[in-house]
């Protein structure tokens, strides 16, 4: 994804993620596990906690999109495809754990051909 499509006064928005990744600010809410007045009240989204976990979606997916080639099959990738070693849970299932980096460590690997 293209920083400068989803970025405003020098925040990630909830509403241009959505946009890029043809969903609704609820389903991105949903997908980073944040309530969904996270994704609408300024001062929530300005938030560490909202910013970080729209980063590590961010993150994410572009790490995926080099994988799969398109940021959409990436969003599809993470929200219902079961992880090799995580007990057949989704990269979705778990960021919303809290586990974001442990899903940019297996893509890593993926993609360094650790698993095949």
């Amino acid at each position: 994804m293209r920083l400068e499509a989803i970025v405003e006064h020098g925040l990630l928005t909830p509403d241009r993620i959505a946009q890029q990744l043809r969903t609704t600010r609820d389903e991105v809410a949903h997908a980073v596990g944040v309530g969904r007045d996270a994704m609408l009240r300024p001062e929530r989204i300005a938030s560490a906690e909202t910013q970080k976990r729209l980063r590590e979606l961010v993150d994410i997916l572009d790490r995926a999109e080099a994988c799969f080639g398109s940021t959409l099959i990436a969003y599809a990738w993470y929200r219902s495809e079961p992880l090799a070693g995580f007990g057949g849970e989704t990269a979705m299932q778990l960021v919303r754990e809290g586990r974001a980096s442990e899903v940019m460590e297996y893509i890593d690997a993926v993609d360094a051909g650790v698993y095949a």
